[in-house]
């Protein structure tokens, strides 16, 4: 796989687009009007709302840029019979650590990675050692406390 794609799930992918949609059509009015606003209150040079308001239409003019190079390159993840044999982007992923507790990761793209959720990037320490391992494989990685080993129990 090329690291420069960026891989999401079809529903990954269509969060994007609300996002964006939102971003564009909405949040970008609302933050016009509050420049708008800002300048009527006079001097620009030492008015902090209008300041605040540049700078949010600054951070939202990047996300939208980021927003709209991720949708245009995205490489959306195709579910296949073969992710039921191996661990591959899109996999869902059940596994035994040392003590025997059951974890659940979904290997997705990096632009979904959420880890509170368990949805892990592909690009991740753990996400390298799971790719292209089947049920029974041992998994090691290095994790900031140190090594972490599991046994993949299940590919869904």
């Amino acid at each position: 796989m090329d690291n420069n794609q960026l891989y999401l799930t079809a529903e990954g992918l269509e969060k994007l687009k609300k996002e964006l949609d939102f971003l564009i059509h909405t949040k970008r009015k609302e933050v016009a009007n509050r420049i708008e606003s800002a300048k009527e209150l006079g001097d620009l040079s030492e008015n902090a709302e209008y300041s605040d308001a540049k700078d949010e239409q600054a951070f939202l003019e990047g996300r939208i840029s980021e927003l709209a190079n991720v949708v245009r390159h995205a490489v959306i993840i195709k579910n296949s019979s073969a992710k039921k044999y191996f661990v591959d982007i899109g996999s869902i992923v059940e596994a035994k650590n040392e003590k025997n507790d059951i974890k659940t990761y979904k290997i997705v793209g990096r632009q979904e990675a959420d880890p509170g959720v368990g949805f892990i990037s592909n690009e991740s320490p753990i996400g390298r050692a799971f790719l292209g391992k089947r049920v029974g494989d041992t998994v090691e990685f290095q994790a900031p406390k140190g090594s972490v080993k599991f046994v993949v129990a299940s590919i869904k």
